[in-house]
């Protein structure tokens, strides 16, 4: 099953990945990381298809997508 991963350290909370997931499964979570950024986090991973959208729009390189 695909899987999309963030990498906390680098993610700056921009929000890109949470307006293009088509299936609205990415979320700004209430947890920071050590630059004070609250991160982003696939709120279900079973809905995950395995697009990459979310990696492909990151700026900062932050989200791995497994398939």
């Amino acid at each position: 099953m695909p899987k999309a991963v963030v990498i906390e350290k680098y993610c700056k909370s921009c929000s890109l990945c949470v307006d293009i997931c088509p299936k609205k499964i990415m979320a700004i979570s209430d947890r920071t990381n050590e630059k004070g950024y609250f991160v982003a986090t696939c709120i279900d991973q079973d809905k995950c298809i395995g697009c990459a959208l979310c990696a492909t729009v990151c700026p900062d390189v932050a989200i791995d997508v497994y398939k």
